[in-house]
């Protein structure tokens, strides 16, 4: 019968999760800046990617701290969201709407990172692995001003951007939009007509 794992396993078996995805985020990362034409979101997944190189370096050292050697363990969760932004990068959107896209498919990688680095801090801690806390929560916190970055330039103009090319798209393909509608969605001249026919009957 196979040895029962513990609780520090099953932190190890997190921790080389963690490992993996900064490794696969570094070959992500330069594909996001390059396929963003917003040159404020390039220079953001730009810097992410220095952050992400120091990430790789601090993981290293709680391993060290931890008298472990260093390895990784595929992490299937940061695989699919990678794989769903190549997809997104392969779409033909205008612009503004794929710099919108861009922002959406990091926050994704973003949240998974932050709700991962969350629970092995929590797990050092409980095990009285402080010096591994201290790297974790460093890593944590960066993590989260990334993710806040990306609010600020998608909040900051980006989204809208992306909204007012789709006005601008609907307007070119004639959907009525510019027309004067009435307050219940119908078209005003259609609502005149009807009002006409009413005083005829009269």
């Amino acid at each position: 019968m196979a040895e029962q794992k513990t609780f520090h396993d099953a932190f190890l078996d997190e921790l080389r999760d963690a490992y993996d995805a900064e490794k696969q985020l570094l070959k992500a990362l330069p594909k996001l800046a390059k396929r963003s034409t917003s040159d404020d979101l390039r220079q953001a997944f730009e810097s992410h990617l220095q952050e992400t190189e120091g990430h790789v370096e601090k993981l290293e050292q709680v391993f060290a701290s931890l008298e472990e050697k260093v390895r990784g363990k595929h992490c299937d969760g940061i695989a699919g969201i990678i794989e769903e932004g190549k997809s997104v990068m392969e779409e033909d959107f205008d612009d503004q709407t794929m710099d919108a896209c861009l922002i959406a498919s990091g926050q994704r990688a973003e949240h998974y990172e932050m709700a991962a680095y969350g629970s092995l801090i929590a797990w050092s801690r409980a095990m009285g692995h402080q010096e591994a806390a201290g790297l974790l929560e460093e890593i944590l916190e960066e993590e989260k001003a990334a993710d806040e970055k990306l609010t600020e330039l998608a909040e900051g103009g980006i989204n809208e951007s992306a909204a007012s090319s789709q006005e601008s798209e609907d307007r070119t393909n004639g959907d009525g939009a510019d027309r004067p509608r009435s307050a219940r969605g119908k078209p005003a001249a259609s609502k005149a007509k009807r009002s006409q026919k009413k005083q005829n009957r009269r």
